[in-house]
């Protein structure tokens, strides 16, 4: 499989320390590319032990520096137009051109509330990051691309909640249902530009991105959050054959096919990776 040298990538949700972006920044920079990496924060916070003084965005710029590639660290709303606008408009200025964008910024919202419980806000404060943002960094990351569209690659991200429902979790449903429309039709739309288009559906992943439910987990049940890191790494989740859940690598090997020039005649596909759940 080739390489990406010579190529600029832009990846979002890239400050965490467990997330799927970093994994991918670091992978796609090990290939050759240089990375423009965003986050909403910029040294997002972990609950896990260990991950104490995590750097962010610094820390991921670092990793990418060491690789021997250029970094371009960016706190950016991705709910935000103007915001992601500033963001293409710097990285242009440093890089000259994208040719990849990976976006994987997300949030999980409510995964136990019942529609007839949930909040218009916390409703809009969902599809506002994962699916408006979507929108807002695909189009205008998009607009840059279409001049010299061959070659150039467009991932984002669904989930299994892109293609079933989960009770409870009305909303990140919803959103993810809606980003796979979304990245149809940009395949598309933006096919006669030879400009690949493909969605990434994961399931249960090692990430921080579970880290909020989990501390709501622990006050519900009324034990430590020691207790509930240690319930969470125990268990999958039901109907894992692979019995375990999948590690943040694990995607950034997808994603690396999926922005190679080995897969050119694929696009508009959403791509299960769930270890066969």
């Amino acid at each position: 499989m080739s390489n990406l040298k010579g190529k600029v990538a832009m990846v979002t949700g890239a400050g965490s320390k467990r997330g799927m972006g970093r994994a991918i920044a670091v992978r796609l920079a090990g290939e050759g590319a240089d990375i423009a990496i965003l986050d909403k924060y910029a040294a997002p916070q972990s609950i896990w032990p260990g991950d104490e003084g995590w750097g962010g965005l610094d820390s991921v710029a670092a990793e990418i520096k060491s690789l021997g590639r250029e970094a371009l660290a960016l706190v950016t709303d991705v709910s935000n137009s103007q915001a992601v606008d500033a963001a293409v408009t710097k990285t242009l200025k440093k890089f000259g051109k994208i040719d990849i964008l990976v976006h994987c910024g997300g949030t999980r919202g409510a995964m136990t509330t019942p529609i007839v419980e949930l909040s218009e806000a916390e409703w809009r404060a969902i599809l506002d990051i994962n699916l408006t943002g979507s929108f807002l960094i695909a189009r205008a990351v998009a607009r840059t691309m279409i001049k010299d569209g061959e070659g150039k690659k467009i991932v984002l991200f669904g989930s299994k909640a892109a293609t079933q429902g989960y009770a409870g979790s009305s909303g990140y449903c919803a959103s993810k249902h809606g980003v796979l429309g979304l990245g149809r039709t940009l395949a598309a739309e933006l096919a006669q530009y030879k400009i690949n288009v493909n969605i990434v559906n994961p399931g249960g992943f090692e990430t921080n991105l579970r880290d909020e439910e989990i501390v709501k987990r622990a006050k519900a049940k009324g034990i430590s959050l020691a207790e509930a890191l240690e319930q969470e790494a125990k268990n999958p989740g039901p109907k894992v054959p692979w019995g375990r859940l999948g590690r943040p690598e694990e995607i950034a090997d997808l994603v690396f096919f999926l922005v190679s020039d080995q897969s050119t005649y694929i696009t508009g596909e959403a791509i299960d990776i769930d270890g066969g759940a």
